[in-house]
C-alpha cells in the first residue's frame, strides 16, 4: 500500500524483537544471593492493564465498534472536505486533521493487536482482531489513501507557498518529507486503495498470523516436562550443562520440523513474493531499497555496514568462539563445542549455582543501572512498572519474544515480555525498558513523527545495556568477575552484529530465490546453513565449532522474517554505533546525558546522519563501519583475552 498506510502500520505497533543475546547484568548476580525458587511464572507475575489504559472494558467492547464507526464518518468528512482542495486550503488543518483520525485508527488496532498477543489461542478474539482490521482498511482505502499520494505529488512551489503562509506547518515537515520520499515509488490511486482494501484478505497478512499462532502453541517434551518455546530457550541459554543445552537445541530443531517449518516456508514465501513484485512494481533499486527508504538511509550506508561485519567482523567472532571454547573445555569439561554451545554462560567465579531471578530483583537491577547515567529514564522505567506497562510472565498461549509498543501518546508504550528469570530477562527488560524510555521523550513529536528510523530505534536500549555493563566493569572486584561480565557482552555484541548479518544474508538468498518460485522447506534450510557457514566458517575448516548438530530449521522460528523484511541490519547498525557513542561519551562527557535525551526526544524529525551529528559521527564515511566493529568488538575481545592470560588459560589470537 502507499506510503500512508505503511506509516499507520509502522507506528501502531512497534515491534522490537530482541536477538537472542546474553545479559550485560551478570555481575549483579555475583553479589545477590537468592533462593534458587525465588522466582514463579505463574499469575503472580504483573501482567499488562490495557483496559484502564485504551478506555475499552474488552476487545468485544460495543465501545470500539462506536468508534470505528465515528472513525470513518470523520475520515469520510476529510476526504470531502480536502481532497482536490490542498492547493487552496490550510495544508496544517489537513495534517492536524489527518493525524487524529491516524490516532484514532492506531488506537483500536493497538489495543487488539495486544490483547490478542497474550490470548493467542482464543479463535474468538483472532477473528475479531482481523474484522477490525477489514473495518480499517476499508477507511484507509476509501477516505484516507488518497491524502498521502495528493502531498507527495504536490510541487515543490506549491509546497513552499503552504510553508510561507502557515507557519505551523513546520511542525510537520519531517512527516510531509517522509512522504514525498516515496513519490518516485506511488502507484496510481485506484491501485493503491485496492491494495490497502484486500490486504486483510488476500495479503501476507493472515499467512503471518497463523504462522505466530503456530508458534506460540508449541510444546516440547523436555525431561517429562512440556514447555512452551520461550522457556526451552531460557534454558538452553542459562544452563550450564553442555548435554542440557544440546537436548534443548534438539528439541527445539526436531520441534520446528515438518508442519511448522511447512507454515513457515509458506509464510516467508508468501512475504518474500509480495516484497518483489512491490519492489519491480515501484520501481526500487534493490532488495532492500524499500527498507532502507524508510529508514531514511542510503543503500550505500547499508551496504558499508554490511561489508564491514563481513570483512571485520567475522574474523573477530570466530576468534572468539575459539577462546570460549577453550575457557569451556576446562572450565565445563567440554567435549566438542557445537552450536547449542554458542551463548554458554561462562561463569568462573566462585558461586556457580543457577539461581532464578526475581521479578522484584530484575526491576531493582535494571532501575539501578539506569539511574547511574539518568535519573530521567530511570523514573520513567519505574513509571512503566509502577503503571502496569509491562506484561512479564512467559505464559502458554502468548506471542514469543519480547517488544515493547510505542501504541500513540498519551496511551503507551507497553511491553510484552517473555520473563523466566535468567540473566538474559533481565537484560531484555533493560532493553525493551529503553525502547518504552525513547518513545515517551518522543511522544512530544506527536504520532506521525514520534517513532525513529529503525537505525536509531535501537539506540536509547543498547546505549543503557553498554552504560550499565562499563559501570559494573569497573565495581567488579576480580578478574574473574570482570571476565564473565566481558564474556556476556560480546555474546551481546556478537549476536546484535554478526548474527543479525547472517539473519540479512539468508533473507537475502530467500528473497533472490523467490523470482524463480514458490520457496520449499528443503530450499530454506540449505540458505540458513549457507549464511551460518558464510559468517561461522565450514565445520573442519575454518570454523571454531565442531559441529552444527540441529540448526537445519532454525529460520523457522524468527519472526523478524515475515514481519519486517530486511529489518534485522537495524540491530547490527544500533550496537556500532552505540559503541562508538560510548567512547565519545568516555572522550566528552560533559553535557552527553542531555544531547543523548535530545536524540531521543527527536523522534522521528531527524534523519540518522543530522542526530549523530552533535556527538561527531559520521556513518556515511566508507570506513566508519569497519573502524567501529574493531574499535568496540575487538576492543572488549582483547579485554578478554588479556584477562584470560592473566588468569592462566590458553589464549589462541
Amino acid at each position: 500500500a502507499s506510503q500512508t498506510c505503511r506509516q499507520l502500520s509502522r507506528n501502531t505497533l512497534s515491534m522490537r524483537l530482541w536477538p537472542a543475546s546474553y545479559s550485560i547484568l551478570a555481575f549483579f548476580l555475583l553479589s545477590i544471593k537468592m533462593a534458587p525458587n525465588a522466582l514463579s511464572t505463574d499469575v503472580c507475575l504483573p501482567r499488562w492493564d490495557l483496559n484502564t489504559r485504551f478506555g475499552f472494558k474488552s476487545p468485544f467492547s460495543d465501545a470500539i465498534d462506536k468508534h470505528l464507526g465515528e472513525t470513518r464518518s470523520m475520515s469520510k468528512a476529510f476526504k470531502e472536505k480536502y481532497e482536490g482542495n490542498l492547493s487552496t486550503t490550510s495544508l496544517f488543518d489537513a495534517v492536524t486533521e489527518y493525524e487524529k483520525i491516524a490516532v484514532r485508527q492506531a488506537t483500536v488496532s493497538s489495543y487488539l493487536s495486544l490483547s490478542y498477543d497474550v490470548s493467542l489461542e482464543d479463535d474468538s478474539l483472532k477473528k475479531r482482531k482481523g474484522s477490525i482490521s477489514q473495518t480499517q482498511s476499508e477507511t484507509m482505502g476509501d477516505f484516507l489513501e488518497w491524502f498521502s499520494l495528493d502531498v507527495a505529488d504536490m510541487s515543490q512551489e506549491e509546497l513552499d507557498q503552504h510553508y510561507g503562509k502557515e507557519i505551523g506547518l513546520k511542525k510537520y515537515a519531517a512527516f510531509i518529507d517522509e512522504i514525498r520520499r516515496q513519490r518516485p515509488h506511488n502507484l496510481d490511486k485506484d491501485v493503491e486503495r485496492a491494495l490497502t482494501v484486500r490486504s486483510p484478505y488476500v495479503g501476507t497478512r493472515p499467512l503471518v498470523s497463523f504462522f505466530d499462532k503456530e508458534l506460540s502453541l508449541m510444546r516440547f517434551d523436555l525431561d517429562g516436562e512440556m514447555v512452551n518455546m520461550e522457556v526451552l530457550l531460557s534454558r538452553m541459554s542459562s544452563s550450564k550443562d553442555s548435554n542440557v543445552r544440546a537436548l534443548c537445541l534438539k528439541k527445539l530443531n526436531e520441534g520446528l520440523d515438518g508442519a511448522v517449518t511447512r507454515v513457515a516456508s509458506l509464510s516467508l514465501s508468501s512475504v518474500a513474493g509480495s516484497w518483489l513484485i512491490e519492489n519491480k512494481e515501484r520501481s526500487y533499486k534493490d532488495l532492500r531499497s524499500r527498507r532502507n527508504l524508510d529508514n531514511n538511509c542510503p543503500d550505500e550506508v547499508v551496504g558499508s555496514l554490511l561489508d564491514g561485519v563481513r570483512s571485520a567482523g567475522v574474523p573477530l567472532c570466530k576468534r572468539y568462539y575459539a577462546l570460549k571454547k577453550q575457557i569451556l573445555k576446562e572450565t565445563q569439561d567440554l567435549k566438542s563445542f557445537r552450536w547449542s554451545d554458542r551463548n554458554a554462560p561462562i561463569e568462573i567465579a566462585e558461586n556457580k549455582e543457577e539461581e532464578k531471578i526475581s521479578w522484584e530483583a530484575a526491576v531493582s537491577m535494571v532501575e539501578r543501572g539506569y539511574r547511574k547515567f539518568s535519573p530521567r529514564m530511570s523514573d520513567l522505567f519505574m513509571d512503566m512498572v509502577n503503571e502496569q506497562r509491562i506484561d512479564v510472565p512467559a505464559t502458554d498461549g502468548k506471542k514469543g519474544g519480547a517488544y515493547c509498543a510505542g501504541v500513540v501518546p498519551g496511551v503507551g508504550p507497553f511491553q510484552l515480555l517473555n520473563f523466566d528469570g535468567t540473566k538474559h530477562d533481565v537484560a531484555t527488560l533493560a532493553h525493551e525498558s529503553g525502547h518504552g524510555c525513547h518513545d515517551i521523550l518522543a511522544y512530544k513529536q506527536g504520532y506521525l513523527q514520534y517513532h525513529p528510523p529503525l537505525t536509531l530505534a535501537e539506540t536509547a536500549s543498547i546505549f543503557g545495556e553498554m552504560i550499565v555493563f562499563r559501570d559494573l566493569l569497573d565495581l567488579a572486584e576480580t578478574p574473574e568477575e570482570k571476565f564473565t561480565l566481558l564474556m556476556s557482552k560480546i555474546d551481546d555484541v556478537i549476536n546484535s552484529v554478526v548474527r543479525q548479518c547472517s539473519f540479512d544474508r539468508f533473507e537475502e538468498l530467500a528473497h533472490t530465490a523467490r523470482e524463480k518460485g514458490e520457496l520449499s522447506t528443503e530450499e530454506l534450510d540449505d540458505f540458513w546453513m549457507q549464511a551460518l557457514t558464510e559468517y561461522y566458517g565450514v565445520i573442519g575448516d575454518d570454523s571454531p565449532f565442531d559441529a552444527y548438530d540441529d540448526v537445519s530449521h532454525l529460520w523457522a522460528y524468527v519472526p523478524h522474517f515475515h514481519h519486517v523484511p530486511f529489518y534485522v541490519y537495524s540491530y547490527a547498525f544500533a550496537d556500532l554505533v552505540v559503541g562508538t557513542l560510548y567512547h565519545s561519551f568516555q572522550t566528552n562527557p560533559d553535557g552527553f546525558e542531555e544531547r543523548l535525551l535530545d536524540l531521543l526526544s527527536a523522534g522521528g524529525t531527524k534523519d540518522f546522519a543530522t542526530a549523530l551529528g552533535p556527538f561527531g559521527l559520521d556513518p556515511t564515511s566508507p570506513s566508519f563501519w569497519e573502524d567501529s566493529i574493531k574499535a568496540h568488538l575487538g576492543g572488549l575481545l582483547s579485554e578478554a583475552e588479556q584477562l584470560a592470560s592473566k588468569m592462566g588459560y590458553s589464549v589462541d589470537k
